[in-house]
């Protein structure tokens, strides 16, 4: 076991025990000041922490994917100026080759027909759930052409929460319990704040409940403790759950096995853990949770990743902290970024992928025999 090892972030690296690839990440920008040579950076770093490759883009940036022929997806972050804001492929150089402009909000998904499901909001008046201006989920399906194809309002299935979840509209002070003064308006405002939209894989929980079918919409109710499923054909919300268990949750993420993968941020509580639900039996079968309890915390942000070896990749985005563990719950890689900027916040999410995905990229960037 080596720790300490060098300059470039990496403080723990057991390399018989951890899964070998690259990392992908960013900090979260607000709008970089381009007229005084500001760029927002997205980093590519191989297990000792060196940056492999690194684009730059000129707006606000929060969520990435590398895609197989070595370009990448990346989303403004959801607080970006309404004319900036959208998703954008680039490739190597930092080129848009494609975009596509909308009121883009924490997550989108690559279908296996290269159609995209992308998490948009809308703000609306909603008195099903109170009062004055709220803020709603809007999910969308485009094609590479930009050709809308389907489209889901969440303020249209409150009543289906109410049924499965027990939650209360008109939403009132009063079911924000624990949140401080400050932020309970907000929460008012921004009454789901969903932060997932993934398209289910085919999954043995799907082939024994048709609620988890492939095709089907994993989403993520950060604001009331919610993940949930919706039918991608009627619309509705056919699997709630979360209350009095989750805390401002991220990224839940249905795995082979049928059970799905949380980060739950425990905003409220003061420390994280990162969980696996049977969803069928409504169990949780595996956390993680840092030691002491407090040691491992991010308020916001952050997500979790089952990788290919069983282990899993944390992203603990308020202090920048990278991770894998086995399931024995030992770290065997860390790392801690050093890249935190002016005008950058915590990392959004991060991701873990395999020599073998990334060799396009290589190629196409003349880095082939990178180790």
């Amino acid at each position: 076991m080596t720790q300490d090892l060098n300059k470039k972030g990496v403080t723990v690296s057991i390399p018989e025990e951890y899964y070998e690839g690259y990392t992908l990440f960013c900090h979260t920008y607000d709008p970089p000041n381009v007229a005084v040579g500001e760029l927002a950076h997205i980093y590519l770093i191989n297990m000792e922490g060196i940056v492999i490759h690194e684009w730059t883009a000129k707006t606000a940036v929060q969520l990435l994917e590398l895609l197989p022929n070595g370009n990448l997806y990346y989303t403004t972050r959801d607080r970006s100026a309404i004319e900036q804001a959208g998703l954008r492929e680039i490739d190597p150089e930092g080129n848009i080759v494609w975009s596509f402009h909308c009121r883009i909000d924490h997550d989108f998904h690559v279908l296996e027909n290269d159609h995209l499901m992308i998490h948009c909001i809308m703000d609306k008046m909603v008195p099903e759930i109170g009062p004055e201006l709220k803020r709603c989920p809007y999910i969308i399906e485009i094609t590479r052409d930009k050709q809308l194809v389907w489209e889901w309002f969440g303020e249209e299935h409150i009543k289906e929460l109410e049924d499965l979840c027990g939650v209360k509209f008109p939403l009132k002070k009063s079911q924000f319990k624990g949140y401080p003064k400050h932020m309970i308006g907000h929460l008012l405002f921004d009454w789901a704040h969903n932060n997932t939209c993934e398209v289910l894989p085919e999954n043995p929980s799907g082939k024994k409940d048709s609620r988890f079918k492939a095709g089907n919409i994993l989403f993520s109710y950060r604001s009331l403790d919610i993940i949930g499923v919706i039918e991608k054909e009627t619309g509705e919300i056919v699997w709630a759950w979360g209350p009095s268990e989750l805390d401002g949750q991220h990224q839940p993420t249905m795995l082979p096995n049928g059970n799905i993968l949380i980060y739950d941020n425990g905003t409220r509580r003061r420390w994280s853990r990162v969980i696996e639900l049977d969803p069928l039996e409504e169990e949780i079968v595996w956390e993680y949770t840092g030691t002491p309890k407090r040691s491992f915390f991010s308020a916001y942000i952050s997500g979790a990743q089952l990788l290919p070896n069983g282990n899993v990749f944390i992203c603990e985005g308020g202090p920048c902290r990278l991770f894998e563990v086995t399931r024995d719950k030992e770290i065997v890689w860390e790392y801690r970024s050093p890249y935190k900027e002016r005008n950058t916040h915590g990392i959004y999410r991060a991701t873990r992928y395999s020599p073998e995905f990334v060799r396009p990229l290589l190629r196409r960037v003349g880095k082939e025999d990178v180790d």
